[in-house]
């Protein structure tokens, strides 16, 4: 029987999908029975990736997706399966990441009226009013199947949406009774169902604002997400070259500009404090970043001449949010960065300008790395997060893939493991814990020759659920080193509890209930779940020899390796 159960993954497999992240539930069955059709006839369909919990069944399309810009599919059980994807479905969303959601619906018969119709108890609590209004707010598209004839048609143009700038999730709901409705086959044309194409520049924003960065004194770019799209970082890097413009990231969340480009003046996440590059700028182009600067400490001179290019300039998302530019442009970055090239190409402009502003950034650039040189040997009796983030930097390549969830640990992270290659670094996007860990293996299944880090700190090593997610990286031959920064409790919600009140009662408190000490034994949950190779370092002098042997046993016995450091605190 061709069912539009049938259908669905055969649209899927025409949309690209290579893997179905699947947490299998009673709405299922005909999911099930045509999965198991098409593989009796080898008919193709995407990979079934079993997930036996849904945020990591989320986070693993999530990585799959950054390495890729391809949505996958995740299948959970109705609203209750809704419901577990939780913070993952937050990450997706502010990280702009096109996945594929499916969940069943409590069947809408009960007298046996259809195939499918209820027959267990848990089909009267599992069903709600709203249920796609559960991630509605945090989804581009939500539809229902609701007639096995169209189902190809709504999967490709929820594809379509997924991957039409900006890009994200999107999510699907049918009952029981629709999945089990036998259709007859229809052809699609996926021509047809292309993302949107990318917007770019205004012609006359492209003179404007090539002359107004080569007429600035100080010209500065602040990037986030520039990086997502792995070809506009070269057309980034020769832009600022040719005008001698630094760069400054914020919360950045990809590999946004080389490291060791003397134009590169760091990165700003939540530290109370001006920063230098930021203050001296008169002009400032921000390209693809949320938040560009916290303004109660850190913000542009009140004289800078702030533009902004976007693929979501408004940022509908967010309630509340201005930057204060004189000029915002929705338009792709790399697009509108070749624009502004060629344009510089015919420009004529002052080469002792540009020199004098590239001496300039060059001496921040290096006053910075000599700063980060003496954080990695500092404190030689503890081992500090700049040494064990220089140390794994050392071991695993340049190339390698570094999933970052260090949170508290995110600028040292950013800092010390700097990465020189565009899609070798990535952060959730969002502010949900428990992404990296899923994430480790959906960037692996993308990249299987590539090393791939997850960074985390240990409490979002605990959100991660360790106990999913190593077992799925051996049932899936997924190995990934995984380094845990373990600072025995949360060390965010201490930070922000002093920021705001820094003589209060809780500065004076012996406790204020964020402490995990003793820890779990974080690297044995890896090795009781999955055969993972598991160390506790606390010592300083055996931190590289843990940790050389680590990459090894990844690389060569092609098992995860889990880390428990254990950092001063």
């Amino acid at each position: 029987m061709y069912s539009a159960s049938t259908a669905l993954l055969e649209a899927l497999n025409e949309a690209g999908v290579s893997y179905i992240f699947a947490n299998f539930g009673s709405d299922h069955p005909a999911l099930i029975e045509a999965i198991a059709e098409a593989r009796a006839n080898g008919r193709p369909i995407p990979a079934v990736v079993t997930c036996p919990n849904e945020m990591v069944a989320l986070s693993c399309a999530h990585g799959y997706a950054q390495i890729t810009r391809r949505a996958q599919a995740v299948l959970v059980h109705v609203e209750c399966g809704t419901q577990a994807l939780g913070g993952a479905v937050h990450n997706a969303a502010r990280g702009r990441v096109p996945v594929f959601i499916f969940a069943g619906m409590s069947p809408v018969t009960q007298e046996g009226e259809l195939k499918g119709s209820r027959n267990e108890f848990i089909q009267w609590l599992q069903d709600v009013h709203d249920q796609r209004g559960i991630v509605r707010e945090y989804v581009k598209y939500d539809n229902e199947l609701r007639s096995g004839r169209n189902v190809k048609q709504i999967v490709h143009r929820a594809m379509q949406i997924a991957h039409s700038e900006p890009t994200g999730p999107i999510y699907l709901v049918g009952a029981r009774e629709v999945l089990e409705e036998e259709v007859e086959p229809i052809k699609i044309d996926t021509a047809q169902w292309s993302p949107v194409a990318l917007a770019p520049l205004p012609a006359d924003a492209v003179a404007a604002l090539a002359q107004a960065l080569a007429g600035a004194r100080r010209p500065l770019v602040v990037t986030s997400y520039l990086g997502r799209n792995m070809a506009a970082v070269p057309e980034l890097v020769e832009f600022c070259n040719r005008l001698g413009i630094g760069v400054l990231e914020s919360a950045p969340c990809f590999m946004n500009f080389p490291h060791d480009n003397g134009l590169y003046v760091g990165n700003q996440w939540n530290e109370p404090f001006q920063t230098l590059a930021l203050a001296e700028a008169d002009v400032v182009l921000v390209i693809d970043s949320d938040i560009p600067w916290i303004p109660s400490v850190n913000q542009p001179n009140a004289n800078a001449k702030i533009f902004h290019i976007d693929l979501d300039p408004l940022k509908d998302a967010f309630p509340l949010w201005y930057i204060k530019a004189l000029k915002s442009f929705r338009a792709d970055a790399a697009s509108a960065l070749k624009q502004l090239n060629e344009c510089l190409a015919a420009m004529q402009f002052d080469a002792a300008t540009v020199t004098e502003r590239k001496r300039h950034y060059a001496g921040m650039h290096a006053a910075r790395a000599k700063e980060l040189e003496q954080r990695e040997t500092a404190n030689a009796g503890s081992i500090t997060p700049a040494f064990l983030t220089a140390c794994i930097r050392r071991h695993i390549g340049a190339d390698a893939i570094v999933m970052s969830e260090g949170i508290t640990n995110y600028p040292t992270i950013c800092n010390h493991i700097a990465k020189t290659m565009p899609g070798t670094i990535f952060a959730s996007g969002g502010s949900s814990l428990g992404w990296s860990g899923g994430a480790a293996i959906g960037a692996k299944l993308a990249a299987p020759d590539r090393m791939v880090a997850s960074l985390t700190g240990d409490g979002s090593y605990m959100f991660s659920i360790p106990s999913t997610v190593h077992w799925m990286a051996r049932q899936y031959r997924t190995p990934f080193l995984q380094v845990v920064y373990n600072n025995r409790g949360w060390h965010a919600p201490k930070f922000s509890a002093l920021a705001v009140h820094p003589k209060g009662y809780a500065s004076r408190a012996n406790t204020i209930d964020v402490s995990f000490d003793p820890p779990p034994d974080y690297a044995q949950i890896a090795a009781a779940a999955g055969g993972a190779h598991a160390q506790t370092i606390k010592r300083r002098e055996d931190l590289d020899a843990a940790v050389a042997e680590a990459v090894r046993v990844v690389r060569e016995e092609k098992r995860c390796a889990v880390i428990d450091a254990w950092l001063a605190v």
